[in-house]
């Protein structure tokens, strides 16, 4: 069995994550910080600051944050583990009554978007897998909140409280914000209180961060430090601009802030939360029905091109948005709506962002001729049954990969649920297994990997990855 080199990018995103969990996480970063030898200092006496110079009261963002600071709240969670001294799955088996349940708590951070339904925007993470979850009012007040819906692969959720004399932050389009924007974070870090932190807008459309899902991040140098997660970042009208999420520091997250925050655009943030509230807690997506590769020196070579970076495509699925369109084998996709696509993963984010009702532009080299192409976009299936796509597969349900995995450097289809006692638990097929790739043919998705099995295969064989460990899986 091999262990994957995805291993250390999926640790790596303990260390990015802005939440903060009182469980203390160990990510993989984390060094001991050296100390600083002690001084003795001499401070001088400080005076105060003048209310006005030369009759021109001194600027201050004080009014703007007494509107601001009542929206944000602090969010607690609570989740319920069972813990073993066996390390080994077997004895933990034999011995089933040695575990023991501990309550892990974490802090994170929300923001109040819709006063009269009492509506939270938070992170997916800050609350990801908990059994019970909490609410602190700038006020004071603790309320019980209630899980609305999340999106792993954007990290939002959303959540609702009931409560009167609430406060809301209305939502700035974000697609204007310019890089030098002067922006406020505001949230619970280290859960030691409300507190605000300024800085600018440092980048805008920021992709390419490992193990972070569909990205088109806001970039920050104000601090953003564990349990910020989910706070707002407003701008100097007091208006929601994007929902903080995640940090960088090569020591780990709990070193603390070097000045690399992150934060989901508003724009972004809004559309998946009208998707969880509308559609019961689930985020609609659609796809172009294309099957990609980078474009590298050798294709461009044999397609005749200069190799500038794009994706090129192998597959255009029969009734596709795609196909419907004209594209085809061999054409390379360079830019979407103006983004350029540098290669795969790049197109299958832009495609990730969009909403079901967008009309998209796609700059495309045909022969090494540039043409333009315009389409919409078909709703992917969230799941597939293994039933309809080969009776050995019966009894398991594949879905998509996180976006999370997918940026971690896997490709695949996840194994979600197995009926016990089918056929595909029979051939010891297990939740949660990522399959790699299989003898029916070549796939990078689910689309892909349900066409392979027009023809089905006389003897079917997967490659898996269970846990950290690869293998593989001959299904009878």
């Amino acid at each position: 069995m091999a262990s994957p080199r995805t291993t250390l990018l999926t640790l790596s995103l303990a260390a990015a994550f802005g939440g903060f969990a009182a469980t203390a996480v160990r990510d993989v970063f984390d060094r001991d910080a050296e100390a600083a030898p002690a001084t003795a200092l001499t401070l001088p006496t400080a005076a105060a600051l003048p209310a006005a110079v030369g009759g021109t009261p001194m600027p201050s963002l004080a009014p703007m944050l007494a509107r601001v600071t009542p929206a944000v709240v602090s969010v607690h969670s609570k989740q319920r583990v069972r813990v073993s001294p066996f390390a080994d799955p077997f004895f933990r088996q034999l011995f089933p009554d040695l575990t023991q349940e501990r309550i892990n708590e974490s802090l994170g951070s929300g923001v109040i978007v819709d006063a009269q339904r009492g509506l939270i925007l938070t992170n997916h993470h800050v609350i990801e897998g908990a059994d019970q979850v909490s609410v602190t009012l700038a006020d004071g007040r603790t309320l019980a909140a209630e899980f609305i819906g999340s999106d792993p692969d954007t990290d939002i959720a959303v959540m609702r409280i009931k409560a009167d004399k609430l406060q809301a932050l209305a939502l700035a389009n974000s697609d204007g914000l310019r890089v030098g924007d002067f922006v406020v974070a505001v949230g619970n870090p280290f859960g030691i209180g409300q507190t605000v932190t300024s800085g600018i807008v440092s980048a805008v459309g920021r992709s390419g961060l490992p193990g972070l899902g569909y990205q088109n991040f806001i970039q920050t140098d104000a601090s953003i430090n564990p349990g910020n997660s989910g706070g707002a970042l407003v701008n100097i009208n007091g208006e929601l601009v994007g929902i903080n999420t995640a940090s960088f520091n090569p020591r780990g997250s709990m070193a603390g802030n070097i000045g690399l925050g992150f934060a989901i655009p508003a724009n972004l943030a809004r559309g998946i939360a009208e998707q969880l509230v509308n559609n019961k807690g689930v985020v609609r997506r659609g796809t172009f029905g294309v099957e990609t590769q980078d474009l590298d020196e050798r294709l461009a070579r044999a397609l005749g091109i200069s190799a500038d970076g794009g994706a090129v495509v192998t597959r255009a699925f029969a009734g596709s948005a795609a196909a419907q369109a004209g594209l085809r084998a061999g054409d390379v996709i360079t830019a979407a709506n103006g983004q350029r696509i540098n290669g795969r993963d790049a197109l299958r984010n832009f495609e990730g962002l969009q909403s079901l009702d967008s009309r998209v532009t796609l700059d495309v080299l045909r022969d090494g001729k540039p043409l333009r192409v315009q389409l919409g976009l078909k709703e992917q299936p969230r799941s597939i049954a293994g039933a309809d796509v080969d009776p050995r597969l019966a009894g398991a349900t594949f879905a998509e990969l996180p976006a999370s995995l997918r940026n971690a450097g896997l490709s695949g289809v996840l194994v979600e649920s197995v009926a016990r006692g089918s056929r595909a638990a029979q051939n010891r097929l297990q939740p949660g297994d990522v399959i790699l790739a299989s003898n029916a043919g070549a796939f990078s998705d689910l689309a892909s990997f349900r066409a392979g099995f027009t023809q089905q295969p006389a003897d079917l064989i997967f490659r898996i990855m269970r846990g950290n460990q690869q293998g593989v899986l001959p299904v009878r």
